[in-house]
This record gives structure tokens, C-alpha cells and sequence, in this order.
């Protein structure tokens, strides 16, 4: 199997018409429309539906492995240029958002600093559109929500977070200001949550649970700063990781609750089982944990592990 047929099937996918794939590529058409057919004949399968200009499902099964293909083919190049030099190459993170605004400015100064060949992209997302990526190879690492629970990954504990409830001045939860509220305390008030069958949630919900407690919402966000954003602007209550309240902000018109009996959240580093990581990838997991160590032992409620 060619690579060229590989390549042209992506390029489709990509930008939906033969002729646009062509213009990627800097070939022809006919090269593309013959790269795809022979590796339809090869596969004994449609991947691609003229008509419509989008990949057939059995297309999409075989872009997620090219996919997959490539990120190896990165990884070797990075690889052997690695071992006659230094690291270089290319390194794709992914980090949900509240570590990475604490996290990210240290992470790129050390990892420059170090590696000044190693060019790293970040993707800011939420724990499930970041598996997704990792999964289909379009990152090499990701800081995720603990635990992960997917068969082709494999993830590693990075530190530990302090829940804690955002509740606008104006709640009877915040009547009393700053104090610990418990879980009977809750049950009375719909609660801005993550939503159900995220790692955080189930932490919370399993929580409650021991409780005996059913907690119920105002409304689900698969987001944290858009959740903690809504709990500060007046909206209602929130159950967040603490540092969703960034440390420069100035104090609103909200109170900040402990939650007893709540674990804290944990947050861990997420790869793939298959295949190994490239020198870059490798070389930024490093430069990862080393800042961890050093930068959450200053931030108030997280705890490396």
C-alpha cells in the first residue's frame, strides 16, 4: 500500500473535493481520483461517496488509522533526527482549560528553554473532545480529568484539586460567606454541574451518593471556566476545581464554599497504549511533570501526585 493513496484520502476528507484535495497536495486531479480508487481496490471497499464529496463509514474507519499512520511516520522522523542531535520535531498537547491557565506559561518557558527546537501545539479542550483527538492521533499527550476509562489509553496521575462551590452573593448558600457546606446543604439547591458520564461528575455524584444525597441541576456545561464564569457573574451555585478562580482575579460579589466529605479531583496524563511517544513528545512529558512538581506546591489547593 502506498503512501500516496493514504494521503489522498485525507486530503478528501479534508477539503471535500477531489479537485480542492489536488490544490493541497500540489498534483492533478486524476492523481488523486487514481491514488483513492487503487486503495478502494486494494481495501475492496467505498471510501469515498462521489456524489455527496464525503467519506463513506468505511472511509472514516480508514482515515482514523491514516491518522494514526502519520502521527508514526512524524514520530520516526523526530526520532532518528533526535538521536543525531538534539530533540527537534513537532509536539501536540492537549490540556483542559483550568490547569492549563496555571500550568501552560511555565510548561512553554521550560520546555523552550530546554528544547528550543521542539515547536509545541495546544489544544484547549474538555477531558472527552481531547480523548477523541489523542485516540485518532491528532494529539501526542493530553492533561485530562481522571480516571480514563478507554481501552487504547493509558494515563498516569499528575496532581490532585480542591473542590469547591461558586455561589453569588445573593444564594442562601453565600448568606454566611466563606465557610464548609455539606452535602445535605446541597441537596436543597440545583447546582450548575458538569454534565453526566464526565470523570468529574461521576467524583461528585459518587460523593453524594456515600450521602446519600441526590443533587440536582440548574443546568450541565461541559466546561469548567464557562461554569465557574456563570457561577461569578450571578447565575448560581457552582461545584468547581479551585483553581477556576484564577488567582488575579479581583473578589466579586460571591463566596467561596469547602465541601465536606467531597474527594478532590484528579488530573492525570493521558497517551496511547500503542506505539511510543517521539523524542519531542517524550522530551515535553518530562519537561511536564518537572514543572508540576515545582509549580503546584505554590498553587493554593492542588497537590502533586
Amino acid at each position: 500500500m502506498d503512501l500516496k493513496y493514504l494521503d489522498a484520502l485525507a486530503a478528501v476528507a479534508t477539503h471535500g473535493r477531489f479537485s480542492a484535495a489536488a490544490r493541497a497536495l500540489r498534483t492533478v486531479q486524476s492523481n488523486v481520483s487514481s491514488h483513492v480508487a487503487k486503495l478502494e481496490d486494494e481495501l475492496g471497499a467505498l471510501l469515498v461517496d462521489r456524489a455527496m464529496g464525503s467519506l463513506t463509514p468505511e472511509g472514516e474507519v480508514v482515515l482514523a488509522r491514516i491518522k494514526r499512520i502519520n502521527a508514526e511516520i512524524a514520530a520516526m522522523r523526530a526520532d532518528v533526527a533526535s538521536m543525531t542531535s538534539h530533540v527537534t520535531g513537532d509536539v501536540h498537547l492537549g490540556i483542559i482549560g483550568t490547569p492549563g491557565r496555571w500550568l501552560l506559561p511555565p510548561f512553554l518557558d521550560e520546555l523552550r528553554r530546554l528544547h528550543p527546537d521542539v515547536t509545541a501545539t495546544v489544544v484547549d479542550s474538555t477531558t472527552l473532545a481531547l480523548i477523541r483527538l489523542l485516540e485518532g492521533g491528532e494529539l501526542d499527550l493530553a492533561v485530562v480529568n481522571a480516571p480514563v476509562d478507554h481501552e487504547e489509553l493509558a494515563a498516569t496521575p499528575l496532581f490532585e484539586e480542591e473542590f469547591v462551590v461558586i455561589a453569588p452573593s445573593t444564594h442562601p448558600l453565600a448568606a454566611d460567606g466563606d465557610r464548609e457546606v455539606s452535602f445535605a446543604e446541597l441537596e436543597h439547591h440545583p447546582l450548575l454541574l458538569s454534565p453526566p458520564g464526565s470523570a468529574m461528575r461521576g467524583r461528585i455524584d459518587a460523593a453524594a451518593a456515600r450521602h446519600r444525597v441526590t443533587l440536582s441541576t440548574m443546568a450541565q456545561l461541559d466546561g469548567i471556566r464557562l461554569t465557574a464564569t456563570l457561577a461569578f457573574q450571578g447565575y448560581g451555585p457552582a461545584i468547581v476545581p479551585i483553581t477556576s478562580i484564577p488567582e488575579w482575579t479581583e473578589r466579586g460579589d460571591w463566596s467561596v464554599l469547602t465541601v465536606s466529605g467531597l474527594l478532590p479531583r484528579q488530573v492525570a496524563l493521558a497517551i496511547r497504549q500503542r506505539g511510543m511517544l517521539s523524542a519531542p513528545a517524550t522530551a515535553a512529558r518530562e519537561v511536564l511533570r518537572h514543572v508540576i512538581r515545582i509549580v503546584a506546591t505554590r498553587t493554593h489547593g492542588v497537590v502533586p501526585v
